[in-house]
């Protein structure tokens, strides 16, 4: 038995080891790439989605448990919304990191929680518990506490993130929300797989993106950067190599952590990302760090896990009852065990994978 909790422990620790390795090199790569090249970031998406769907087919070749779906414009047509609610979130999370800090990322899109709340219960018509809307006021709180003024020396004032990047991140938070919304309704068209799912959003995306790289001139942008002696390509180039590696990685990442770990674990695991994110952005980019920045982070970190505790204790199942003895054909003694109850909870399109599995 020993053993056994032992192994498990180890698990635990390597997934949540790689999720968190992962999504922080898919943060920092992101912002160097952009600090380098600021005027591609639909090209730099592009060449992420894109890398995306080809590591997908390799891995389908090594493994059969990654299934590239059949394209068919009937399903393609289905999962559209989805799709196109992915690549926009995914353009104003990246236009949102462009201008601000590593460290000030997370408060920017700090949002995040709460608009996932509200869109859920809008959409499913009930009122979250007193404690959820507890949670999302703390968090909304850390958010507003880091867009408080602060002391900030005259020769860093340029550091300060515009109103523009925190519109973006709003913006990108908003539609992560709609996203956690319109997954549970898309996965059934995806036979029920985050592998394929995954597949056509990376594909879809990309196809989506190309039309606005032209319109926006970035490949003439791109031309005119290759030609200057000032650009680095090696970090453009390097940057959408990495970035799209881990990105696929973040992928199977997300999906060994939710299977592997409880939900609990997988946030404090957030959490601890977090706490890392702002040191390595203080360190590697020599972030601005103030303590309305650093109480606001405390803030949203500690709202998020208060938010998972209360949903893990509401999902928790009851204590069994006892019960009077009945004959198994008394319909109206064991029929009321049939009656399932959908509340207005966030739902996570990994849970959806655990509950309808391929």
């Amino acid at each position: 038995m020993d053993g056994k909790d032992t192994t498990h422990t180890m698990k635990v620790a390597g997934v949540v080891t790689f999720y968190m390795a992962a999504a922080l090199v898919m943060v920092f790569v992101n912002k160097a790439v952009m600090m380098s090249s600021p005027d591609l970031p639909l090209l730099f998406l592009l060449i992420q989605l894109t890398l995306a769907v080809v590591l997908l087919h390799g891995a389908s070749i090594i493994s059969t448990k990654v299934e590239i779906p059949k394209l068919e414009l009937k399903t393609a047509k289905k999962l559209a919304p989805v799709t196109l609610v992915n690549v926009v979130g995914l353009v104003f999370n990246l236009l949102c990191l462009r201008g601000v800090d590593a460290s000030f990322f997370q408060i920017a899109r700090g949002l995040q929680l709460p608009l996932t709340i509200i869109v859920s219960s809008l959409h499913g018509r009930s009122l979250p518990s007193k404690l959820v809307i507890s949670a999302a006021a703390v968090v909304s709180a850390g958010f507003f506490i880091g867009l408080a003024p602060n002391s900030i020396s005259a020769d860093r004032l340029h550091e300060a993130p515009s109103r523009l990047s925190i519109v973006y991140g709003v913006l990108s938070s908003l539609f992560i929300a709609i996203h956690a919304v319109l997954i549970k309704y898309s996965l059934p068209h995806a036979q029920n797989s985050a592998i394929q799912l995954a597949y056509w959003q990376n594909l879809g995306s990309a196809l989506l993106l190309t039309p606005f790289i032209l319109l926006q001139g970035e490949l003439s942008k791109l031309a005119e950067l290759t030609s200057s002696p000032t650009w680095n390509a090696e970090v453009f180039v390097w940057g959408s190599v990495v970035t799209g590696v881990f990105g696929f990685l973040l992928c199977v990442a997300g999906l060994l952590s939710i299977k592997i770990t409880s939900p609990v674990t997988h946030m404090f695991s957030s959490a601890a990302r977090s706490a890392i994110q702002t040191l390595l952005g203080v360190w590697l980019f020599n972030d601005l760090l103030t303590v309305n920045r650093a109480v606001s982070i405390l803030v949203i970190a500690a709202g998020t896990m208060f938010y998972t505790w209360v949903k893990s204790m509401e999902n928790a199942p009851a204590p069994a009852r006892p019960t009077k003895a009945s004959p198994k054909d008394d319909i109206e003694a064991n029929g009321g065990t049939q009656m399932d109850h959908i509340d207005g909870e966030v739902h996570d399109w990994q849970d959806e994978k655990r509950k309808h599995p391929a």
